[in-house]
């Protein structure tokens, strides 16, 4: 289970909405505590993809170890990672699988029309050949 507290769901979507059609990229930060989780923290990532934003992201390393780093300084951990899905549904694509780490939770936001739409967790196994939802709680407003 993930739950993202409402500073962090704010930033979150506001990224996502702001690099439509391109897809967003971030870190969330927060407690795990007996395997639940919760987000107090999220960090916009650039986009560091060569190619067509729009279907893909690419973290820098030197960014995501940077977020880590920062989530370890405030005694906190790095929970997983975010990003958006322009104009589709929240899913696990393969190319998402591919790229995954087993120790994170990833989250997908669709963005639809410029404009927040849902959103849906996943946990990738250790063989990164498949990824289970994980139950996810984000503020309604």
């Amino acid at each position: 289970m993930i739950e993202i507290d409402k500073q962090a769901w704010e930033t979150m979507v506001a990224h996502a909405e702001a690099q439509f059609p391109n897809e967003c990229c971030g870190a969330m930060i927060g407690l795990i505590d007996d395997g639940a989780k919760r987000v107090t923290c999220a960090v916009p990532l650039e986009n560091a993809y060569a190619g067509a934003r729009g279907a893909r992201y690419e973290l820098r390393p030197e960014d995501l170890l940077e977020a880590d780093r920062q989530a370890r300084a405030a005694g906190l951990d790095l929970i997983g990672i975010f990003h958006s899905h322009p104009d589709c549904d929240a899913y696990f694509s393969k190319t998402d699988l591919e790229n995954s780490c087993p120790w994170y939770s990833f989250v997908v936001l669709s963005v639809k029309g410029g404009k927040f739409d849902h959103a849906a967790s996943f946990l990738p196994n250790a063989d990164q050949t498949a990824a289970e939802k994980e139950e996810l709680i984000w503020p309604k407003s």
